[in-house]
């Protein structure tokens, strides 16, 4: 694990166990936030579940499919970002950067933590999209926002409660759509820093779309509006 991280190989994050300590501990710590790796403390039980046996010295590695894009570099001509706040089903990512791919997305903005991050079974999901759609990694999503807002994009949050249904809205020429993690949706404060609420009219007697169709319908809903 140390010459991976010297080799600055991307790692999805290093889990470490509650109460490990020593030398090469501490090295594979230092490495790895020094890569800009995270770094989770774990009960040693967690680690022997992830890693299959109990011969792994209290530290495994997570590998990652593909390297994280940096924001800057994505944010500078893209015309549409799409930030998830906190999706934590890797099915859903790998799904959601597929459709975001076809449907002309520049690029999908995930959270660090209580989220799913660039695993293998978000590369199979999203059947090849991976490797043409850039995907960042922030730590905080609500100062993502706003550094966005400041670059000139404006920002629509998904919300069943939303103020106005997808269908109705005239897009910026720079969006930012915010889509809510599975079962709770946004949370309050990146609500607040949305310029816009919308929501998905629904004929059903269900509130809410899984996060990943949910994105499709707006995501061409944007689309067509692009075409004319």
């Amino acid at each position: 694990m140390v010459e991976a991280l010297r080799a600055k190989r991307p790692l999805e994050r290093v889990l470490i166990a509650r109460g490990a300590a020593g030398t090469r501990t501490q090295e594979v710590i230092d490495l790895a936030r020094s890569n800009g790796t995270p770094v989770r403390f774990e009960e040693r039980g967690a680690l022997d579940r992830l890693a299959g046996v109990k011969s792994h010295q209290g530290i495994v590695a997570l590998g990652s499919a593909k390297k994280y894009a940096e924001l800057e570099d994505l944010s500078k001509k893209a015309k549409l970002l799409v930030v998830l706040d906190g999706v934590e089903d890797p099915h859903n990512l790998g799904a959601i950067v597929r459709t975001a791919h076809a449907a002309g997305a520049d690029g999908v903005i995930i959270t660090e933590r209580r989220a799913a991050g660039l695993t293998d079974t978000v590369a199979k999901a999203a059947a090849g999209a991976l490797e043409h759609l850039p995907v960042v990694r922030v730590v905080n999503v609500n100062q993502t926002l706003r550094s966005l807002k400041d670059e000139g994009f404006f920002v629509y949050g998904l919300d069943e409660r939303g103020e106005a249904a997808y269908t109705e809205v005239n897009w910026a020429d720079r969006c930012v759509i915010v889509m809510g993690a599975e079962g709770k949706g946004l949370h309050d404060l990146v609500k607040k820093n949305c310029d816009m609420l919308l929501r998905i009219p629904m004929a059903g007697k269900i509130a809410s779309l899984n996060v990943s169709v949910a994105t499709g319908v707006v995501l061409f809903g944007w689309r067509m509006k692009q075409q004319g």
